[in-house]
Order: C-alpha cells, then structure tokens, then sequence
C-alpha cells in the first residue's frame, strides 16, 4: 500500500502536465496495473479519461517489453537445444550442470495454476481472466514461454488491460465524482 500512497501524493503534487505520466509509470507496474494505475490518477484529480489512457499506455508498454524479452529468451533456449541436439547427434557430449532443488520447486504452483487455465481458456481466456490471478506481465511471460506468436498475445493482452482498466474508470470515476 505504501508504493500505491507514493504514487498518489507524487500526483497531487507534479505540475498537470506531468501526472499522466506518474499514472503510465505506475501501471508498468506488476500488481498496480492500468486498474490500480487508473484509480490513482482518478483518486489524484485527474480527468477518468486521461488517467485511463495514461494507465493502459503504461501497462501495455510494460507487457510488450515482457513478451518481446520473453519470446527472445525462449527463442535462445530453442536454438541452444536445437544446437545441443545436433552435437550430441554427432557423437558429442555436452555436460550440463545439474538444477538446484530449490530452483524447480519455485513457481511451481503458479506454473501448475496457469497451466490448466491455459489448457482449459485458450489465449483469450488466459488473458480477459488472467489479470483476476496474476498480473498480466507474468501471464504475459508465460504465455511466451509457452511458445505462443508474439502478436497474439499482444492483441490478447491489449484487449484485457483496455478492458479491464475501462472498467474500473468506470467504476471508480463513478464513485468519486459521487462523492464530490
């Protein structure tokens, strides 16, 4: 709470022109998000519009950064196999080091979690859910990881941070201008 209390006072106190961008800042962030990152701005003073698009430009650029990182790491991996393959096919021997205990038993559970969510929703329904369970910069991994094409995720994720962030505008927009 106290990262979400920072960046509300940083609002209030930057020049106008500023706060859109505390807002994107903060929803780059996992688990403050374009949702989290809209109520900020709202709650900040700014227009519900502007802290929307501010908090979904934020979050998407974040889960871009992910999946393109993502998909090159996976892509290094499949290349190294592919070489390893062929050297051990050619009579080689390739010693690797052997993986910590504790190494493989981290992320396990959310790996598990998200592995029968992705079998049982597909792409679209990891991502419109996703963010309910886990932020969408590691649903954003893992689907990248899981060898999915870059630009279905993006369209995905795209569709879920718009959404979602809409939704809780709306919502908090509502109560706050209620209020006042």
């Amino acid at each position: 709470m106290n990262l979400i209390e920072t960046f509300q006072n940083l609002v209030a106190q930057v020049p106008e022109l500023v706060q859109p961008l505390i807002v994107a800042l903060a929803g780059a962030i996992p688990f403050i998000e374009g949702e989290g990152a809209v109520s900020i701005g709202i709650i900040g003073g700014i227009s519900p519009v502007v802290a929307a698009v501010a908090a979904i430009v934020g979050n998407f650029l974040c889960v871009l950064v992910v999946v393109l990182v993502s998909s090159g790491a996976r892509q290094a991996v499949v290349n190294r196999s592919r070489v390893k393959s062929a050297a051990l096919a050619g009579g080689g021997t390739i010693e690797e080091p052997a993986a910590d205990a504790a190494d493989a038993g981290r992320g396990t559970a959310r790996r598990e979690k998200f592995q029968r969510a992705f079998e049982r929703y597909g792409v679209p329904g990891v991502s419109l859910l996703g963010p309910l369970l886990l932020p969408t910069q590691f649903t954003a991994t893992m689907l990248a990881a899981s060898g999915i094409g870059k630009a279905r995720i993006l369209f995905w994720q795209a569709l879920a941070i718009i959404g979602w962030t809409t939704i809780v505008a709306v919502i908090v927009g509502s109560a706050v201008y209620a209020i006042r």
